[in-house]
């Protein structure tokens, strides 16, 4: 997916800086990071869970994608836990 703007919800304008995560990183994360969850039904644009590697740091993004105009939303990232995610952070841990 080519974003040709990206533009940052304030949810993740707000998570993100109390998670210590920068707009470098978020954009790296865009370019390099690998599709993990897909979520087609997603209002009012599909969406996907991005994971890539910041330093060694797992990072979680999730993008909301206008295919229409070529314009990402970051509506926020994270870094995954192993409580819900296994050690791989692709693979979300099953519910006992």
């Amino acid at each position: 997916m080519k974003c040709t703007t990206i533009k940052y919800t304030n949810h993740a304008i707000e998570y993100m800086a109390k998670r210590g995560i920068v707009e470098e990183e978020a954009e790296k994360v865009i370019r390099e990071g690998m599709v993990i969850e897909e979520y087609v039904n997603d209002k009012p644009f599909p969406s996907k869970l991005i994971l890539s590697f910041i330093d060694k740091r797992p990072i979680h993004l999730v993008l909301a994608y206008d295919e229409e105009t070529a314009t990402c939303f970051v509506i926020t990232a994270y870094e995954p836990n192993l409580e819900k995610f296994e050690i791989d952070f692709k693979t979300r841990k099953k519910k006992p």
